[in-house]
C-alpha cells in the first residue's frame, strides 16, 4: 500500500509530460500514415501505439506501487533474463520485411518484444545497483571494470543483430551513471578518448549498409538515390517547414511517399514540415521539461542508487533525443535510434514508460516514512 506522503510525493508533472509527449507522437504518426493505400484503416498505427501507451501507463501504475529498492534486489535477476533475450533474439528473432537479417523482434505469437529496448532499463538498473555497492570505491579506472563488463556483454549481442543505434545509447548510460556514482572526470574521459579510438575496429565489424550510412553523412550527393536518398529527403522536408509549416496533415514529402520510415526513425522530419520551427521548439520544450523534472528527482533521492537510476534514465533520454533530430536535420549519421515517446514502435514506447515509472518511484520515496 502506499503511504499518503508517497502519494504526495508522486510527480504528477513528469507523468503528465511523458502523456503529452506521447499523445504529440500520436497525431504525428497519424498524419505520417492515415494517407498510406494498403492501410484499410487510416487509424491502424495509432491504434497499435495507443495500445502500447496504455500499457505503458499501466506498467507506471504497478511499478509505482513496488518499493524501488526491490529493483536493487532483483537486479541480477532481471539483467540475466534480459541476457537470456538478447542470445535467444540472435537465433529465433525476426526482422522487419525490408530487413529480414536484422533479427531485433522475438514473435510471441500474440506480440512481438524486443529485447534491446527493455536492455536499457535493466541495464540501468544493474548499474546502479553496481554503484551504490561501490561507494567510496571507485579512485581507480579498474574499479570501473565490472561496470565496463555489465555494459560491454548487452552492447555486443546488440551489435550483433546488428543494431549499432542502440548499442551506443548504453555508453551513453554507462557514461551518465559512472557520473552521478563519483567517478573521476579523467576516467570518463579515457572511456571517451578509448571509444573515439576504438572507431577504427567497429569500422571493419560494421555491416556493409551501415558503413554506408557514415559515407553518406559525409557525402549525401555521393549516393543520393540510395543510401543518402534518406538523409536528403529529411533535410528538404524539415527545411520546407520554414517558421509555423505547412500545416498538419500537409506535409508533401510524406503524402508524396519521398520520406522513407516516415513514422519511426525519421517523424521529426514530418513534423518539422507540417508544424515548422514552432513545432520543433514546442517538442524540445516539453523534452526538456521531462529530463530537467527527471534530474530534480534524482537531485532528491535518499542514496545513490536512486540517483543513478534517475541520472541514468535521464542521460539515455538525451542521448536519443540528439542523435534522432541530428539524423533528421543531417548533422549525425543515420542509426536507426527512435525519438522517444514520440516514434511509432510499441516496445520502444513501453520501455521509456517503464523508465518514467522507476524514476517516478524514486521521487514518491525520496523520504523516510516517519510513524
Amino acid at each position: 500500500m502506499l503511504d499518503k506522503r508517497q502519494i504526495k510525493n508522486f510527480d504528477f508533472t513528469l507523468l503528465l509530460l511523458s502523456v503529452a509527449l506521447a499523445v504529440y507522437g500520436l497525431v504525428v504518426i497519424y498524419s505520417a500514415t492515415h494517407f498510406l493505400g494498403y492501410l484499410e484503416d487510416p487509424f491502424f498505427y495509432v491504434r497499435r501505439q495507443g495500445m502500447w501507451l496504455l500499457l505503458g501507463l499501466g506498467s507506471v501504475l504497478v511499478i509505482s506501487l513496488i518499493h524501488y529498492i526491490n529493483f536493487y534486489y532483483w537486479a541480477r535477476y532481471l539483467y540475466l533474463a534480459t541476457l537470456i533475450l538478447l542470445v535467444l533474439v540472435l537465433f529465433v528473432g525476426r526482422g522487419a520485411r525490408e530487413a529480414p537479417d536484422v533479427l531485433r523482434w522475438i514473435n510471441l505469437g500474440f506480440v512481438d518484444i524486443q529485447p534491446s529496448e527493455y536492455a536499457k532499463p535493466v541495464l540501468i538498473i544493474m548499474l546502479a545497483k553496481f554503484l551504490s555497492d561501490r561507494q567510496e570505491q571507485l579512485e581507480t579506472f579498474f574499479d570501473l571494470f565490472p561496470a565496463f563488463i555489465y555494459t560491454g556483454i548487452f552492447m555486443g549481442l546488440i551489435f550483433l543483430q546488428p543494431d549499432l543505434g542502440t548499442s551506443l545509447v548504453f555508453i551513453a548510460i554507462l557514461l551518465g551513471c559512472l557520473y552521478i556514482a563519483g567517478a573521476k572526470l579523467k576516467h570518463l574521459g579515457l572511456i571517451i578518448g578509448a571509444g573515439v579510438a576504438a572507431l577504427p575496429l567497429m569500422w571493419f565489424l560494421m555491416a556493409e549498409y551501415q558503413r554506408m550510412r557514415f559515407i553518406v553523412f559525409i557525402d549525401p550527393d555521393l549516393d543520393p538515390l540510395g543510401a543518402g536518398y534518406q538523409i536528403m529527403q529529411s533535410i528538404i522536408a524539415v527545411g520546407s517547414g520554414g517558421s509555423w509549416g505547412k500545416g498538419l496533415f500537409e506535409s508533401t514529402q510524406v503524402q508524396g511517399l519521398f520520406l522513407p520510415e516516415q513514422h519511426t526513425d525519421f517523424i521529426f522530419a514530418v513534423l518539422g514540415e507540417e508544424l515548422g520551427f514552432a513545432g520543433a521548439v514546442g517538442l524540445l520544450a516539453l523534452f526538456f521539461l521531462l529530463i530537467y523534472r527527471i534530474i530534480l528527482i534524482g537531485a532528491q533521492a535518499k542514496e545513490k542508487f536512486g540517483a543513478c537510476i534517475c541520472c541514468g534514465v535521464a542521460t539515455m533520454l538525451i542521448f536519443q533525443v540528439i542523435v534522432n533530430i541530428g539524423m533528421a536535420v543531417g548533422v549525425m549519421p543515420v542509426t536507426g535510434l527512435p525519438l522517444p515517446f514520440m516514434s511509432y514502435g510499441g516496445n520502444a514506447l513501453f520501455a521509456n514508460f517503464i523508465s518514467i515509472g522507476l524514476v517516478l518511484n524514486v521521487g514518491m520515496r525520496r523520504h523516510k516514512i516517519q510513524f
